[in-house]
């Protein structure tokens, strides 16, 4: 007969060394649990990797230093002409000042102020930094006053990266910007809100909280600090439709999925081969909650008691079952699965049947017609 490679029986007559199994399982030990209205409040939800709050005061603005790479440029005031920046002779310029040329805060920290020298500028407020170059100065000039202006901010940067328009580092202004004003100023979030997440990563420690809630608790839109590290991430839930109701991947486009809704996005189950009285849902279920169901799990071998392997059976002939699929929730990775009712398994066989002797039919009326 026809084929596109060796059929099973000759891969199996034809092994020098095989591990068949013949029982009718695969080796898992697992628990089966009928849904009735004392189970739901025991069916463990998904665990949420997030936290709900970063744990900063939402009032508190983080101070902004200098820092490498920041251009600065210094103005000196003296009281009076004939000191150490400002000439005698009168008309020469005017005002009682001078201004330094722009300089860049070097690797080392630091920077040159004439007549007073290298002073540390990095992590200095430019206040304690005009103070520092005054005391420098008190003894060469007439009572030095020195204001530092910032010209350009390269140290006070936060970045946004992930899932956003236009991922960056932007600055963060003296007055304060909080984290949803620099996730706009890089666009905004390129994914759905419910499947979207953000961590902030803050002097080594890394927290993320779901999206929507800092969208909807103001004091979770915390003040950006230099160097923070803002990212935005998609962590898209799935769940796995086969059988009866046909074969499908699909994505919770809500925070939360029922029986009732998961199913009726596969259009529900299939009259002609579903059998409704076996709807079921594989996961990973933990032991604790499988115990408070009531369930004698001391025959189960238990390898990770956070993911016990079981099936949860929904019966819809019965007229409560779609309030039950409502209230019971689709988890991250489930697979439901639709068993074929039995007469369909009884229709197959009889077409088999059908064929096979339509086929032997017609070949002895060849046969006769040949003699």
């Amino acid at each position: 007969m026809p084929g596109n490679g060796p059929d099973s029986a000759t891969i199996l007559e034809n092994a020098n060394a095989t591990s068949r199994l013949e029982t009718s399982t695969l080796g898992y030990d697992y628990a089966l649990v009928d849904l009735t209205t004392d189970v739901l409040p025991f069916v463990s939800q998904d665990v949420d990797p997030t936290a709900s709050t970063f744990g900063i005061s939402s009032d508190i603005i983080p101070e902004i230093r200098l820092g490498v790479g920041d251009i600065i440029q210094l103005t000196v005031f003296e009281s009076q002409a004939g000191g150490l920046f400002i000439p005698s002779e009168a008309g020469v310029r005017p005002g009682n000042f001078v201004e330094l040329p722009p300089q860049e805060i070097g690797r080392n920290g630091k920077i040159t102020v004439p007549y007073a020298g290298e002073l540390v500028a990095a992590n200095q407020t430019p206040e304690t930094l005009e103070g520092n170059i005054e005391r420098r100065l008190e003894e060469l000039a007439i009572e030095p006053q020195v204001t530092v202006t910032i010209l350009e901010r390269n140290f006070a940067r936060a970045s946004v990266i992930g899932s956003v328009e236009d991922p960056g580092k932007y600055v963060v202004r003296t007055g304060g910007d909080r984290i949803l004003d620099f996730i706009s100023t890089a666009g905004g979030i390129t994914t759905e809100d419910h499947s979207t997440f953000v961590s902030l990563t803050r002097a080594g420690t890394a927290v993320t909280i779901p999206y929507e809630t800092l969208t909807g608790n103001p004091r979770e839109n915390v003040y950006v600090a230099p160097g923070d590290t803002i990212n935005v991430t998609a962590e898209a839930k799935k769940f796995y439709i086969f059988g009866a109701s046909g074969v499908g991947e699909y994505d919770f486009n809500e925070d939360e999925v029922d029986l009732r809704t998961g199913l009726s996005l596969a259009s529900g189950l299939n009259d002609g081969l579903a059998d409704p009285s076996f709807v079921l849902v594989y996961r990973s279920e933990n032991l604790t909650s499988l115990n408070a169901m009531g369930l004698d799990t001391t025959g189960l071998d238990v390898v990770d008691p956070e993911a016990v392997p079981t099936i949860y059976r929904a019966d819809f002939r019965k007229p409560d079952s779609f309030f039950m699929a409502s209230n019971f929730q689709i988890r991250d990775g489930d697979m439901v699965y639709v068993t074929n009712a039995r007469s369909v398994e009884l229709g197959k066989f009889f077409n088999v049947i059908r064929t096979v002797t339509g086929n032997a039919s017609g070949i002895d009326s060849e046969v006769s017609s040949l003699n």
